[in-house]
């Protein structure tokens, strides 16, 4: 069996678009060669900023032979039917079959379609994958019509088995499949002839280039690391930044520098996102000070002087960046000294937030309000939750959030202390937006707590106000992420509060029944997360109270660990057949079976018992649920079990007698009502 390798080498790919590029050409060859009757024992893919690389091992040689029978019309039957069928299977008459059937001789068509070799097949796909790749931006060059994200060069293409190496035959815009590459632009640029996947990437790796990115990130990390290290120091840890450098670079060269000692007291925020928006440099901090003082650059080539003439443009070009930054913060810093932070936020009235909910202004108003009214129920003092929510936003208009607005909220925190405004309202200006993603960490202090609520209450109220709600995979107001925020902050806060009352004081015009069902939709999906069946908490959502989120959750845990026992599977059984014979009867009759059932029409020793375990079980249920101690309530539930069993093992509830019938299914009754007291059972499945 044959392995099949592919290079497609261009000019540079933007490091963003690499990983998923990877995924398409490993998906768009596998899926097609096996369409075609192939098969295959393994594939990988792999990406440098010139190059996306496939190999896939064990893939047969041949696609097999295929044979169909065809069954058409009958011998005698019209020319034109005969003719059709003909057609439809591209023979011709003579090469048809009569054959005996239940009502006549039949005309069949035997089929047969030969096998192709895996070459012929590959230049198939290969070809159709190139042009129709699905790139997020692709440009033509030259005179061609091919598209691809740069300019492309050359196209690898061999299949190699024990014979040696076969270049697949394909041409694609002038461009013809070859079994060469080239290794690194600068250090390495001679072509290497290559006869298969293991000495294409040892001759790579020779020529300078390192084929696996993960490979490379591990390398950049590794020698950051160990550079720092021996400065005492360490880097600051950046998964997306190390990913991205690495897609950067096809022979990462680390080199670490200082910065310059006149920057080193701007806020170490302000040092990470200048270096890695502008540089993409990594922060490296000093444990004994706690301040950014180094940096690391990946340089793409060795050279004689070991970096150091790369590493002085790059301090140079950061110092640059770095000086505007200095000037930024600077300037804001007298602006708060001369205004006060609410002073640098005033122009907020002029920033429009929405045309039909007004302006920033107009919003930070609305969340001062709310978070007035919050701030009681999260244990905020309402006045300094009130001052927080006036000066959260007014970062905003900071010229260092203006420049890097990631820092929003941030850089609310430093100029709020240095307005000497309070821990709280400061920690409040930093905090207020979180969480924005399930990783983030959800704040805990009552102020940010009330702030953070306010303004997410705001925006989901305002849009629902003006009936700008999600539709489908549309959210372009993020109402989605705002509604789990909110979740996330009651949850992790264990707040108890009726978010419906909470609704109707951010915004009286909206829907609070409607946006109550948005959120128990995003519930449904945060506990399922956390394995709770969707029927489980459909079954708590249908009580009472569904609104406050800390008691629903209280409830569906209670319930689910119930019925992940035996006591609660029975349960739902008996439950079940109770309230099925009870709904039948009621149809039949006409009335409700809801009262009345006496103790004394019972004539089984089993009956009697249910009267008396019902009784015992209203008697502790009914304070536990009051108390909100669901495992107890859930404890005289499954005390249930046994005497609910038996009496449907030895009572017939249909009797004759129709005073001893009308008692029996008031006795179902009981059960129903006790059962849906904790829980709508009746949206439990099974």
């Amino acid at each position: 069996m044959p392995d099949l390798l592919i290079e497609l080498f261009s000019e540079e790919i933007p490091a963003r678009m690499q990983p998923k590029a990877r995924e398409d050409l490993k998906k768009l060859i596998t899926d097609g060669v096996v369409e075609a009757g192939l098969t295959y024992a393994s594939a990988g893919a792999f990406s440098t900023p010139r190059r996306l690389t496939l190999t896939v091992e064990g893939l047969t040689a041949n696609s097999p032979t295929l044979r169909e029978e065809r069954k058409g019309p009958r011998t005698d039957a019209p020319e034109k039917a005969i003719e059709g069928f003909l057609r439809s299977t591209g023979l011709t008459m003579d090469q048809l079959e009569a054959r005996d059937d239940k009502k006549g001789q039949v005309y069949f068509a035997v089929i047969e379609k030969p096998g192709r070799p895996a070459t012929e097949i590959v230049a198939e796909v290969l070809e159709k994958t190139i042009r129709n790749f699905p790139w997020p931006k692709s440009m033509r060059w030259g005179e061609g019509n091919l598209r691809w994200v740069r300019p492309l060069h050359s196209i690898l293409a061999i299949l190699t088995d024990e014979a040696g190496a076969t270049v697949v035959p394909l041409d694609v815009d002038g461009i013809k499949a070859g079994d060469t590459t080239r290794g690194h632009r600068f250090m390495a640029p001679d072509v290497l002839q290559v006869s298969g996947y293991e000495s294409y990437a040892k001759q790579l790796k020779a020529a300078k280039v390192m084929l696996d990115p993960n490979e490379r990130a591990e390398a950049i990390d590794h020698d950051a690391a160990q550079m720092a290290f021996a400065k005492g120091w360490e880097v600051v840890p950046d998964k997306g930044l190390l990913a991205e450098v690495s897609g950067l670079v096809e022979w990462p060269v680390t080199l670490m520098g200082e910065i310059d000692g006149e920057f080193l007291d701007l806020p170490p925020e302000v040092l990470q996102t200048s270096m890695k928006e502008h540089q993409k440099f990594f922060s490296v901090k000093n444990p004994k000070t706690g301040r950014i003082e180094g940096f690391v650059t990946v340089a793409n080539r060795e050279t004689a002087d070991h970096g150091a003439t790369i590493l002085a443009g790059n301090q140079k070009v950061l110092s640059a960046r770095l000086s505007d930054a200095k000037f930024f913060w600077e300037n804001d810093l007298r602006t708060v000294q001369a205004h006060g932070l609410e002073g640098m936020g005033a122009g907020l009235d002029a920033v429009t937030f929405h045309n039909k909910l007004g302006s920033q202004g107009d919003r930070i108003r609305r969340i001062e309000n709310l978070a007035r009214e919050i701030a009681p129920l999260v244990g905020a003092k309402p006045d300094l939750a009130a001052e927080a929510a006036r000066v959260a936003k007014s970062d905003l208009r900071s010229e260092m959030v203006y420049e890097f607005p990631e820092l929003q909220g941030v850089m609310g925190r430093y100029y709020a202390q240095k307005a000497g405004l309070s821990d709280a309202v400061a920690d409040a200006c930093r905090d207020h937006y979180a969480p924005l993603g399930p990783s983030d960490d959800v704040p805990s202090e009552p102020v940010s707590v009330a702030v953070a609520l306010a303004d997410k209450i705001d925006t989901l109220t305002g849009f629902w106000a003006i009936d700008e709600k999600p539709t489908g995979s549309k959210d372009p107001f993020a109402l989605r992420r705002a509604a789990l925020g909110v979740i996330r902050l009651v949850l992790a806060n264990d707040l108890r509060l009726s978010l419906q009352s909470v609704f109707a004081k951010g915004n009286p015009e909206a829907d609070t029944a409607d946006l109550m069902s948005f959120f128990h939709d995003r519930l449904k999906v945060h506990l399922r997360d956390a394995g709770i069946r969707h029927d489980v908490i459909d079954a708590v959502l249908a009580m009472p109270g569904s609104d406050d989120l800390t008691l629903v959750v209280k409830r569906a845990e209670a319930l689910s660990d119930f019925f992940k026992t035996d006591d609660g599977e029975n349960l739902i059984q008996g439950f079940k057949r109770a309230n099925n014979i009870l709904t039948q009867a009621e149809e039949k009759d006409g009335v409700e079976y809801s009262f009345g059932a006496d103790p004394k029409f019972a004539e089984t020793d089993e009956e009697k018992a249910l009267f008396a375990a019902l009784d015992a079980a209203e008697a502790k249920i009914a304070p536990a649920m009051q108390a909100e101690d669901f495992a107890a309530a859930m404890s005289a539930m499954a005390d249930l079990r046994a005497p609910i069993d038996a009496f449907f093992e030895a009572v017939q509830i249909n009797a004759d007698n129709p005073i001893l019938r009308r008692n029996r299914l008031n006795l179902l009754s009981r059960i129903r009502q006790i059962c849906l007291d904790v829980a709508d059972l009746t949206k439990i499945e099974g």
